[in-house]
């Protein structure tokens, strides 16, 4: 392969360097102006980029809206599944471990830059396009719950947990886990370590009082 055959690399970052900002930037300011308010021009400046740019990347702003949602819910879906595989599957103090758990999920999925666009816009704009957020319903919420609630499945099989409905358990845990800081994700706060930390504790102990019950004794 000649110099001239050679693939310019350079071209490709900087391709998808300036899909990641267009996406990041439109995100933005369709949260702070609305999808009404927002225009192309606003996006494009925020992304560093021309005008021309964000057309030929997207088409125009609805198009762009699609883009925004599907690339923010792919990036949770991912996040979410990475922490799911930290689940404590083999606890040693399920109260602990499950805490411990509970932070990370929020950590990484609900409160960080992703999960804050996410709420954003389906508070915004959720009721005018609820079509956007289809996808976002089959491949966001439908399948963390699916695999939260085969993980509590198991340790209920293990004898830590009493369940007789594994989805309905999964769905309660993370309405739990959320609901101390439903008020301040709302206002779009920064939440603490702490913040974080004592409302899985209270979710988690609330779980178990619901669902827990002694370690079975397998000697």
């Amino acid at each position: 392969m000649t110099l001239a055959d050679t693939p310019d690399i350079s071209v490709h970052r900087s391709h998808s360097a300036k899909r990641h900002s267009i996406i990041d930037a439109a995100a933005s300011v369709f949260c702070r102006e609305g999808f009404a308010g927002a225009n192309i021009d606003l996006i494009a400046a925020e992304a560093g980029v021309s005008r021309q740019t964000v057309y030929n990347h997207h088409g125009d702003k609805e198009n762009l809206l699609v883009a925004v949602v599907r690339e923010i819910t792919e990036r949770m879906s991912a996040g979410v599944f990475e922490t799911l595989a930290t689940f404590p599957d083999k606890p040693v103090d399920l109260e602990a471990e499950l805490v411990a758990f509970a932070v990370r999920l929020n950590q990484n999925c609900m409160c960080n830059r992703d999960g804050k666009f996410l709420r954003k816009l389906l508070q915004a704009e959720g009721s005018r396009y609820p079509e956007l957020f289809a996808g976002w319903r089959e491949h966001g919420p439908a399948k963390t719950w699916a695999a939260l609630a085969a993980r509590f499945a198991r340790l209920a099989h293990a004898g830590w947990l009493e369940i007789d409905d594994p989805d309905v358990a999964a769905r309660q845990f993370l309405a739990l886990v959320n609901a101390d800081l439903q008020m301040a994700m709302i206002f779009g706060d920064t939440l603490s370590e702490e913040q974080l930390r004592q409302a899985a504790t209270n979710a988690v102990r609330t779980f178990l009082r619901a669902f827990g019950k002694a370690r079975r004794n397998t000697t």
